[in-house]
């Protein structure tokens, strides 16, 4: 008798769609990540039953229902909390994150920077509008100074987050930005995001065109965005235009902008990026617009920031274990509760 033997499918984008209606705005830039999303995921090599999406509280928490795998849509701002609690149990799974700035830096600001720094292998996309929609727009925690909003009519006076230098001060092991409307771009950074081994940080610029429209137009846009946004590439100098006529170096300790066509300074001179340089990496987290450096504008960074590897929470939760029924067998949960310190009252 011969064996026989059976292959996996060849899956598409299609078979991480659910008959479910898509309930966001129309012109939303929810549809494109969501979009994205589900064409990378043939891609990554993980069955769609061990993929899970666990989303919050918010517009961009509705994702679960979106995607064709297991998912939860739990409570405000504790996504990285349940998800951080199936990553330690079941570790062989590709658990994905999916929140917005709101629901992850505010009431979940803490479980985030805890899971950041524990460092669990999942994937964190967080979609930053800088505006709470799902609540009809009130300021978020990463509007800017002085927005006027339904809760602010008279502008904000909260200074924002910046998200990534959050993520890099509770040391995460990867940390990335894209936008909703440059799908090749998001598709390679939600890619890298997975192939990373522990927490990955990725902001995505996401347009409410509802209630915060045209937040990030001048990096999207194509009569803005060459000036407006750098493209970060491995090995690569820092490099940016319409004619690729801009750089940036460093000038002492400081990055300065300098202009590529007036002779003065080549490509050789400039800053190459390296995903794996802590310190350079914080300079470009805080490259955030105009960061007080003597009036210099600088172009807004997208792609990988950093990279490292550093051991994942439930690696080391599974060898501490293991150590301890070697050694000392299976605990006694009764003499745990118990304790040490024991009275006897006679």
């Amino acid at each position: 008798m011969s064996a026989t033997t059976t292959t996996a499918p060849v899956l598409t984008a299609k078979d991480f769609a659910t008959d479910q209606e898509v309930r966001w705005c129309p012109g939303c830039g929810d549809y494109s990540i969501l979009a994205q999303v589900q064409k990378i995921m043939p891609g990554i090599g993980v069955p769609k039953e061990n993929i899970v999406i666990i989303s919050g509280i918010g517009c961009s928490s509705r994702f679960p229902y979106y995607m064709n795998t297991y998912g939860m849509h739990s409570i405000h701002g504790r996504a990285t909390a349940i998800a951080s609690g199936l990553k330690a149990t079941r570790p062989e799974l590709s658990v994905w994150i999916v929140t917005g700035d709101g629901d992850s830096l505010s009431i979940g600001g803490n479980h985030t920077i805890h899971l950041l720094r524990r460092n669990f292998d999942v994937n964190i996309l967080l979609f930053n509008n800088q505006i709470y929609g799902l609540t009809k727009g009130q300021y978020s925690p990463t509007s800017e100074e002085n927005k006027i909003t339904k809760s602010t009519p008279y502008g904000s006076i909260d200074h924002p987050f910046n998200p990534l230098a959050l993520a890099m001060g509770a040391d995460a092991s990867f940390i990335a930005r894209s936008m909703d409307r440059d799908p090749k771009h998001l598709q390679a950074m939600l890619t890298r995001s997975h192939q990373h081994k522990g927490a990955s940080m990725l902001e995505i610029y996401q347009n409410c065109n509802i209630f915060n429209d045209g937040a990030f137009e001048i990096f999207t846009e194509k009569g803005s965005k060459p000036d407006e946004a750098l493209f970060l590439e491995q090995g690569k100098p820092l490099i940016f235009g319409a004619s690729q006529q801009k750089g940036i170096k460093i000038d002492g300790m400081k990055p300065v902008v300098v202009d590529l066509t007036d002779g003065s300074t080549s490509a050789d001179d400039l800053w190459i990026h390296d995903e794996r340089d802590f310190y350079k990496a914080q300079a470009l987290i805080r490259m955030f617009d105009d960061p007080g450096q003597q009036g210099i504008h600088f172009p807004r960074p997208f792609g990988v920031f950093y990279e490292t590897d550093r051991a994942c929470y439930e690696d080391v939760m599974a060898m501490q274990l293991e150590e301890i029924i070697a050694t000392k067998g299976k605990g006694n949960l009764d003499k745990l509760l118990r304790g040490r310190e024991v009275w006897e009252i006679v």
